[in-house]
């Protein structure tokens, strides 16, 4: 026979225990990152293709949002991604090695691998603006 009354099951205390740290975010960014940049791509280049297959006027369209200001806040961002799991990527390959376990360690280089991104994403964008002038 069911009892009447409900089971109270303890709730979780992660919420309450973990706190964010640089690791665990470099951990969550890289496969955020990942799913970012395969979203991105499908989105881009498929946009891209159609454009490309629509004919003239599609493609003017896509090439004028594309290199506009909104164009180019996306391309920033998948920039990022990019370089984000890229270095999250070698970071944990390293990891997957056994070294960098110790907390002075991958705080460091979970640290690096932010910094790491954004510097790359900038150098990026120099580099492709420069070559636009």
């Amino acid at each position: 026979m069911a009892s009447a009354r409900p089971t109270v099951r303890p709730l979780s205390p992660h919420l309450s225990i973990w706190k964010w740290k640089v690791h665990m975010a470099a951990s969550i960014f890289h496969r955020v990152s990942g799913n970012a940049l395969a979203f991105g791509a499908l989105l881009l280049f498929g946009w891209w293709l159609f454009a490309a297959a629509s004919g003239k006027e599609a493609y003017a369209t896509f090439h004028e949002v594309a290199t506009g200001w909104f164009g180019m806040l996306v391309g920033v961002g998948l920039s990022w991604m990019f370089w984000q799991h890229l270095l999250g990527g070698v970071r944990h390959l390293v990891m997957d090695g056994g070294t960098g376990y110790d907390l002075k360690t991958s705080k460091t280089v979970a640290t690096l691998v932010f910094v790491g991104a954004a510097v790359m994403t900038a150098l990026t964008w120099a580099l492709i603006l420069m070559k636009g002038n």
